[in-house]
This record gives C-alpha cells, sequence and structure tokens, in this order.
C-alpha cells in the first residue's frame, strides 16, 4: 500500500523553510501547515515582506551593517566616535554590542571569519575593506570583537597582522568570566583571559 504524504508543493514549503538556521524538519512542517491552514492574506503578507527585503536590504557598503531604503543607522548617526571601528564577524553582531549601550563607535562587520577546514580565506570576508577605511584614517583604533574559538582567535591574529603596519592601535576586546559564574565552570582559556584582561 502506497504511503501518503504531503502533496509535492507543500513538500517544498516545507524544505525551503529547513533551509533557515535552527530550523529541524519537524518545526518545518508545523510552519508550513500553519501558513497553509491560516488565512491566505498571512501567506501573501509573509510572501511580500520576504520579497521586498530580499530586494531593498543590502549590507552597508562602509561598515557591512544591515540597511534599507535609506542610509545605514550606524554610519549615519551623528555623535557616533569616529576615531573607533570594532570589527565583528557578522552584522548580527553589532546588535548586542548596541543593545548595552557601552560603545558608540562605528562597525566593521567581516562577513565571516577564517575558517580553513570550511574554505573561508581572507579573501573571502571583508578585510580589504577594512584596509582601506584605516587607510583613509589611521589614527583611528580598531577593536577586534571576533568570538574567541579557535576560527575568531585565528581570524583576529590575522587581523593584527594585517593592521599593524598601518600605524593605527589594535586591541582586542578583553574575555573572561561571565557575570554570576562560578569559578567551577570556567575553563582553563577563560581563566586565564580573565587575569590577562583585569583591571
Amino acid at each position: 500500500m502506497a504511503r501518503i504524504d504531503f502533496p509535492e508543493e507543500v513538500k517544498a514549503l516545507i524544505a525551503g523553510l529547513r533551509n533557515l538556521p535552527g530550523v529541524g524538519p519537524r518545526s518545518a512542517e508545523r510552519m508550513a501547515v500553519f501558513l497553509i491552514q491560516n488565512p491566505q492574506a498571512l501567506s501573501e503578507e509573509l510572501s511580500r515582506v520576504l520579497s521586498e527585503c530580499a530586494r531593498i536590504v543590502k549590507a552597508c557598503p562602509s561598515c557591512g551593517f544591515f540597511m534599507g531604503k535609506n542610509e545605514c543607522a550606524v554610519c549615519s548617526e551623528d555623535g557616533r566616535e569616529r576615531e573607533l571601528i570594532c570589527v565583528v564577524e557578522q552584522p548580527t553582531d553589532v546588535l548586542p554590542i548596541e543593545r548595552s549601550g557601552i560603545y558608540r563607535g562605528l562597525y566593521h562587520c567581516l562577513g565571516g571569519r577564517l575558517s580553513p577546514l570550511d574554505d573561508i580565506r581572507p579573501e573571502d570576508l571583508r578585510i580589504g575593506e577594512l584596509v582601506r577605511r584605516v587607510r583613509q584614517n589611521p589614527r583611528v583604533e580598531v577593536i577586534l570583537a571576533t568570538s574567541s574559538d579557535v576560527e575568531g582567535e585565528a581570524t583576529a591574529n590575522y587581523l593584527m597582522e594585517v593592521l599593524s603596519p598601518l600605524g593605527c592601535q589594535v586591541t582586542r576586546l578583553a574575555q573572561g568570566l561571565p557575570a554570576g559564574g562560578g569559578l567551577e565552570f570556567a575553563d582553563e582559556l577563560t581563566l586565564s583571559r580573565a587575569f590577562q584582561g583585569r583591571r
């Protein structure tokens, strides 16, 4: 007896939803069924905003953060410290820093991090654009805020090598114990960085 399954159109929708990060097969199936069973207006609105985002939203040519029809919200904002550039891996890394309210400088989104195993090399990242920005303002301080895993450290070390000859100041975010975390949960690398970054 033949196994009953969704129509091909529904299976295509499920497959499309599975391409989203963090969406597994069951979640994709639930979302697809929800969209089909609810008013057509919901699907049409979702389709419209997805299409509009794909058409309008792009990376800022200067910093790499998201921008829509208007100028980049970060680069165009008055009162930013133009002598500071915080280098992050992805545009989404900008938001936690902004929400903290502790930093008022500019950003530079690399679009990833060095990863030889994934065949991501320096030319695949926005490193050339960063070098150009620093050459235009050599008095700038570049703050490296890449992740603390192997790839993030390799990226930070590579950037230090590239930027040091340009005469700018290059710093790395201190990394250590999270607020509220006990010493018993800290690994050796975290403890080492906590001591090195003490003030």
